[in-house]
């Protein structure tokens, strides 16, 4: 058979993976681990995509059949990718094309578009999994340096590594489609550097709000997130560590309006005061994930960067839990990432992810039937 040309806008057989819009021409993919999914049986495979920048490149990992294959940057430039060739194409053969960097809120036009597939056979579905997960988090869940080693501190795209992150291990182990909303730095009520903008609630109920500008605005990322076309089963969030942060760090000062944050310690010893405005934000999250997300077991995991902030999110679990009687929320302790287990940038890497998936993945097989 002669190779062909298939649009993923006149195929609905290619499954997309990740928040975005509904418009498949072309399909836009903004948050990590989002991906575009396919079964073919054929003995050459093609994909059309183009990568958009200004600073930061985009990666992308190959999956075949579940197995990491290959992992390229890409060019800023519309291009043919090689998949495979001289498959059997008697086998039917699962492919996921998966973008390893997160969305970029430091760059406005950060994104992969997928165009088209070209391939010398047909394309069957692509069956959903039994479970859905969401996982929201930070640079942790967002894969920064899982890849690279301890030297490696330049904060640039290469050291994103999608599969190599707990979210992809836990959905693999889990049999689960999946999402991921993350930001690297970000927290829960401020970030790193006391900037309380970058906290992912204000923005969680977006299709990908996280990223400024007027061009994806006009595309319809800043639009609500339609809820109802995709409920999660478990919803795992990873937040508070950037938090933790914001108290040892500078204050940050709005260069708009000149006004100061500071989440302060006294001492070696956090101000009650503000740890009270970390544990109400937990509060409030947990109120917004179960508007919108009303079946769901919410799981906040947390420990595998530190655990300053474990107690605080407790409490701000438990205030929650005496507010609504909600039982459908529990409280997993990470391992902690060591010298032995320690990734690029000072993350943790590819054997402390490993460690958390097996944690998380044991919790949360108690909560499925």
């Amino acid at each position: 058979m002669k190779l062909h040309t298939v649009a993923l806008k006149d195929n609905e057989n290619i499954k997309v993976h990740g928040r975005t819009i509904q418009n498949r021409d072309p399909v836009k993919l903004i948050w990590t681990g989002s991906a575009i999914e396919l079964n073919v049986k054929c003995s050459e495979l093609y994909i059309e995509i183009e990568s958009c920048y200004v600073d930061y490149e985009n990666w992308i990992s190959i999956m075949i059949n579940g197995s990491f294959i290959a992992r390229q940057m890409l060019k800023k430039e519309k291009e043919w990718i090689p998949v495979f060739r001289m498959r059997n194409s008697e086998k039917v053969t699962n492919v996921r094309i998966i973008k390893d960097v997160q969305a970029m809120n430091c760059d406005p036009e950060h994104c992969i578009k997928v165009y088209a597939v070209k391939l010398d056979g047909e394309i069957l579905p692509v069956e959903d999994r039994p479970l859905k997960m969401e996982f929201i988090g930070d640079s942790i869940t967002s894969g920064e340096g899982t890849i690279g080693t301890g030297p490696d501190e330049d904060w640039i795209s290469m050291f994103f590594c999608h599969p190599f992150s707990y979210p992809y291990l836990v959905a693999k182990e889990m049999n689960a489609d999946y999402r991921v909303i993350s930001q690297s730095g970000w927290g829960v009520y401020a970030s790193w550097d006391n900037n309380p903008s970058c906290a992912i609630p204000l923005y969680y109920e977006d299709i990908c709000g996280v990223i400024p500008g007027e061009k994806f605005k006009t595309l319809g990322f800043l639009e609500k997130n339609d809820f109802a076309s995709w409920q999660p089963d478990i919803i795992c969030v990873n937040l508070g560590t950037n938090d933790d942060g914001a108290f040892h760090n500078e204050a940050f000062q709005d260069p708009d309006t000149g006004k100061v944050y500071k989440l302060r310690m006294e001492g070696e010893d956090y101000v009650r005061e503000d740890i009270i405005k970390v544990r109400d934000a937990v509060t409030n999250f947990l109120k917004i994930l179960r508007k919108n997300n009303p079946k769901a077991r919410i799981c906040w995991c947390f420990g595998i960067l530190g655990d300053a902030m474990a107690p605080v999110i407790q409490e701000g679990i438990d205030l929650y839990q005496k507010e609504s009687g909600d039982e459908k929320i529990n409280f997993i302790t990470l391992p902690n990432t060591d010298e032995n287990t320690v990734g690029s940038r000072m993350h943790p890497g590819y054997y402390a992810h490993l460690k958390a998936a097996e944690t998380i993945t044991a919790a949360m097989k108690k909560y499925i039937v």
